[in-house]
């Protein structure tokens, strides 16, 4: 059965290095902390420039939602910009990266444990529609505007970072609807 999960009843969690706050979206199995997920899902605030905390064993993606942009430098060589124009990264959460931020950014965020699932992360837009490719599948409202999400029986009306966590039983075919063009994130997890 399909799960909306409002922004609204969600919580930052301030980081331990004091660099910003993260707000879990969705977690599997349900409960678990950080040692026994599958996958988290959640929105990543970064107000000041620092290192990442290291997963080992751990698929990242990161998209920018929010905020001019944020140079991250994996394992003190690559350099890679978050921006508009290339907004996402995947990269192993083993490596050691260090974020250089000019002002607040917010960032999605998803991990996979790579020894039991992995993940697919891409941007859509609505209106449109969604074939849904995997047994659990996240979509989350990025951008301005309202996304009426909506299959078979169920109809969901999602306002920016609302997210609604489809699972094997919901629908495969969903129709997006929206007043103006929205773009919504669609992360695919297979196990």
């Amino acid at each position: 059965m399909a799960t909306f999960i409002p922004h609204e009843c969600l919580r930052a969690a301030p980081w331990k290095n004091g660099g910003g706050s993260t707000t879990e979206i969705a977690i599997s199995p349900a409960g678990a902390g950080f040692d026994d997920f599958d996958w988290r899902i959640s929105l990543a605030t970064i107000t000041a420039s620092g290192p990442f905390s290291c997963f080992p064993g751990i698929d990242r993606s990161l998209m920018l939602v929010d905020g001019d942009g944020v140079q991250l430098t994996l394992d003190g060589a690559r350099k890679v910009v978050l921006s508009a124009a290339q907004p996402m990264l995947w990269f192993p959460g083993e490596a050691a990266v260090v974020a250089q931020v000019k002002g607040i950014t917010t960032d999605f965020n998803v991990m996979t444990r790579r020894d039991r699932c992995r993940h697919q992360l891409e941007k859509i837009t609505a209106p449109g529609k969604l074939a849904r490719r995997s047994a659990a599948t996240l979509l989350f409202v990025a951008g301005e505007g309202s996304v009426l999400a909506r299959a078979s029986d169920q109809q969901f009306a999602l306002a920016r970072y609302d997210a609604l966590l489809l699972d094997a039983d919901d629908a495969q075919e969903w129709r997006l609807d929206a007043l103006q063009r929205s773009a919504v994130l669609c992360v695919d997890l297979f196990t």
